[in-house]
């Protein structure tokens, strides 16, 4: 499925022209918007907004900047012709939410819509007028610069957000010792714990890190859960090859099924070093028979255009990488604790990892 990064839609937004103001999509909010400045290739952007009808002008303004980080939550809700509403993406948060749909909307791939919502009392269902929502329509483009609206059959049951919880986790001493900062081991752990729960709840053993066997979890280590594979050498598939066995043990995740299956070998790389994670896995593909599996890098949605780069540098090409989002992870996981999911086959996987061979970014 074709996604956005938010170096598209600084794309898109740095095509508008700077010296035209823009006004809100709700007719009923006065105020003007202007852009001041762009940062490429993914912001922030910096713009001012002001209300005439209150005799506020331009010039009363300071600037004020939409940044990076609600650019990437914006672009990750977006998939083709599915509308999405910005309050309910962000949860209310940003108080710069409401500029960025407005300018976002006067770009030729971007509509407004008012999607039908289901509303349910007791047994019986309803169709209401919905609320405002963004529809991204890359292949029907409208003239830039103008608010466009596009009527749509589509009707939302407005559920609510899948979140995913994470319980005590303590790290063991020696990660104190690392020149990692503290807080992206923490996240490094949360996501290794996310994906051994994703593995259990499909039926998968799971193989952690060596290095990482001492995190505690609700009070117990992480090697003692059901499931996490004390060795190796206990693998049935991984027997017969010491160098191999070598090559995994740093590894951040390997997935086995049924003393046969090897469904995934992921690497989690939660700051800017994919290369190392690629380089473990290529080490571990070069010692060990070529077999069916997927190499996985897990990583932050914000990371997707490094990730791209590296997998497809010559000396990675083979492993025909997957991107495993951390928000595709979280929303697999979120599904695995409120859902007991059985008869899934492994193609399932597929849903959440983008494969990447070959794309650019």
């Amino acid at each position: 499925m074709q996604k956005l990064s938010a170096g598209n839609l600084v794309y898109f937004l740095n095509q508008l022209d700077k010296n035209q103001t823009y006004n809100y999509i709700n007719p009923k909010t006065k105020g003007l918007i202007k852009i001041e400045g762009i940062d490429l290739p993914e912001g922030p952007i910096r713009i001012k907004r002001w209300n005439p009808s209150k005799g506020e002008t331009e010039l009363d303004k300071k600037i004020e900047t939409i940044s990076s980080e609600l650019i990437w939550r914006i672009a990750n809700a977006f998939n083709p012709n599915q509308p999405i509403n910005f309050d309910r993406v962000l949860g209310g948060s940003y108080n710069t939410r409401s500029v960025l749909e407005a300018l976002l909307a006067h770009t030729p791939q971007f509509y407004y819509c008012y999607p039908g919502r289901i509303e349910n009392k007791g047994s019986l269902s309803s169709v209401k007028h919905g609320h405002k929502h963004i529809i991204w329509k890359p292949e029907a483009p409208h003239r830039s610069g103008i608010l466009e609206s596009i009527e749509t059959d589509i009707v939302i049951s407005e559920m609510p957000a899948l979140d995913a919880f994470y319980d005590s986790l303590v790290l063991p001493d020696s990660f104190e010792q690392q020149e990692i900062d503290i807080d992206i081991q923490r996240r490094h752990a949360q996501i290794q714990i996310a994906l051994y729960f994703i593995g259990k709840q499909l039926s998968f053993r799971t193989w952690i890190a060596q290095n990482d066997k001492g995190i505690l979890y609700q009070n117990k280590r992480i090697s003692e859960y059901e499931g996490v594979i004390a060795s190796l050498k206990d693998e049935k598939l991984m027997t017969a090859y010491d160098d191999a066995i070598q090559a995994a043990l740093l590894i951040d995740c390997i997935w086995f099924k049924n003393g046969r299956l090897m469904p995934a070998v992921m690497e989690i790389e939660h700051s800017t070093g994919v290369t190392s994670g690629l380089t473990r896995m290529k080490n571990f593909y070069d010692k060990f028979p070529p077999y069916p599996t997927r190499y996985v890098i897990v990583a932050p949605d914000e990371l997707r255009d490094k990730v791209i780069r590296e997998a497809n540098k010559p000396q990675f090409k083979e492993l025909d990488i997957r991107y495993f989002t951390y928000s595709a992870v979280e929303e697999l996981y979120s599904l695995c604790q409120r859902r007991s999911l059985r008869g899934v086959t492994e193609e399932f996987l597929d849903c959440f990892m983008e494969k990447i061979l070959d794309k650019h970014f």
